[in-house]
This record gives C-alpha cells, structure tokens and sequence, in this order.
C-alpha cells in the first residue's frame, strides 16, 4: 500500500513539471515605426482613428471632441490645441493614448505601435499629409 502512494505521488509530481514546462508563452512584440520614413496623416493615423477611436461611435460625428472622422480629425487636433510641435511628448492627443489624462485611449487600453506611430507624426511636424 506504501508503494502504491509513493508510486501515485511521484506520478502525479511527474505530470505537474510536465505541464509547468509546457506553460510557455511567445512575447509579440508590436512593430514600431521606422523614424527615418515619413508618416502620413491619411495613410498611417487616420486607419487608426477609424479603427480605434471613431468606429465605436466615440469620437466620431455627434460625438465625445475632438471629432476623429477622416474628414474631420485634422482640423479638429489642430484646432483644438491637442497637438504640440515643439514638445510632442506634451500633445495632449498623445497623453490621452498614453492614459495619462485619463482612461487610455481606446480604452481597450495603450497600444504601444499606434502610440509610437502618432507620437513620430507630431514629431516630424503634424502634417496633413
């Protein structure tokens, strides 16, 4: 009966490295932009609007400002003081998407490749490009 015990204890401590060691995971590390190519407004921020801030209604026609549709969003961050050219890290666009004015923007929370694509967009100049 001792043997039996010993036999199952070590069967079972067999299984549970077994599966420890299967627990791995592969870390996805988001694709950052290259900041030697020039980003464009229509091409690389507006698709990111439509995907993450105005496709929910949120910032959108009738919605929360500034107005993120594509024929609206640049005259609305330009107008409503949410870029800054001289200190871009200070734009309060990009504090909102860092989640430091508030809940993160979208609020499935901070995406690291659109943060680094806006913020290198206001860097080289926030042009409507």
């Amino acid at each position: 009966m001792r043997n039996l015990k010993f036999i199952t204890s070590a069967a079972l401590a067999g299984l549970l490295l077994v599966f420890a060691g299967g627990c791995q995971y592969e870390e996805i590390i988001p694709e950052m932009p290259d900041p030697g190519v020039q980003v464009s407004f229509a091409v690389d921020i507006v698709p990111i609007f439509n995907q993450s801030c105005n496709a929910s209604g949120c910032h959108s026609n009738g919605g929360i400002k500034p107005n993120l549709t594509a024929d609206n969003a640049y005259e609305a961050l330009t107008t409503g003081n949410y870029l800054d050219t001289i200190t871009p890290e200070n734009s309060l666009l990009y504090q909102w998407m860092l989640g430091n004015k508030g809940a993160p923007m979208p609020i499935s929370g901070p995406n690291p490749t659109y943060n680094a694509k806006v913020l290198l967009w206001i860097q080289q100049g926030a042009q409507n490009n």
